[in-house]
This record gives C-alpha cells, sequence and structure tokens, in this order.
C-alpha cells in the first residue's frame, strides 16, 4: 500500500508565501518522478511543476520564477515553495509520484487528498 500526504497549504495574502510538502509512504520500491499539480474550481487539473529521477524540472510558465520544486529522495518527499503568491494561484494543490512498489512490476501514478490553497488580493 503506498500513500501520498500533503500538508501546507492554507490562506495568505498576494505577495506572501507558502511551502507545500507531500510524503511518500508505503511499500515504496523507487520513485522516479514527482511533481504538483492544481485545479481551481470549474477549471481543469493543470501541472504546476514537476522533478524527474535525474533532476530534470518543468514548470507551467505561469509560475516560472516564483515557484521552486524540490526533493528529498532520503525522506520520499517532494516540495513546492510558492513565493509571490498571486489570487490566481488560489486552487486545490495535490502531490503526485510514480512509484515501482515493493513486489511490483511496472510504475503506477500516486496521487495526494489534495491541499487547499487560497490567495486574497
Amino acid at each position: 500500500q503506498v500513500q501520498l500526504v500533503e500538508s501546507g497549504g492554507g490562506l495568505v495574502q498576494a505577495g506572501g508565501s507558502l511551502r507545500l510538502s507531500c510524503a511518500a509512504s508505503g511499500s515504496i520500491f523507487s520513485i522516479s518522478a514527482m511533481g504538483w499539480y492544481r485545479q481551481a474550481p470549474g477549471k481543469q487539473r493543470e501541472l504546476v511543476a514537476a522533478l524527474n529521477g535525474g533532476g530534470k524540472t518543468n514548470y507551467a510558465d505561469s509560475v516560472k520564477g516564483r515557484f521552486t520544486i524540490s526533493r528529498d529522495n532520503a525522506k520520499n518527499t517532494v516540495y513546492l515553495q510558492m513565493n509571490s503568491l498571486k489570487p490566481e494561484d488560489t486552487a486545490v494543490y495535490y502531490c503526485n509520484a510514480r512509484i515501482l512498489a515493493t513486489m511490483g512490476v511496472r510504475e503506477y501514478d500516486y496521487w495526494g487528498q489534495g491541499t487547499q490553497v487560497t490567495v486574497s488580493s
């Protein structure tokens, strides 16, 4: 059994910062990519930032220069540092990880439960 648990969401004023964390736990053999997605009301879920096993990052254009994704492999944890937040960043943020479970034969994508980020103007 594998699960992802997110933390760090909340309410912040425009221009402020938040740091999201997502810890993977359970019967994990290896984790390749980890990333963050978000979904605002009435919109589709979109990629915010991703980090592959080789350390390559990918960011949505709307967050480049403001958000930073990082990973602690020893803790199976991915972080999203969000600076200069804007009201349009308001959404539920979801953690995603591509995991090969112990005794598994292929990788699967796992998702966290989501954490609300609200940016007030």
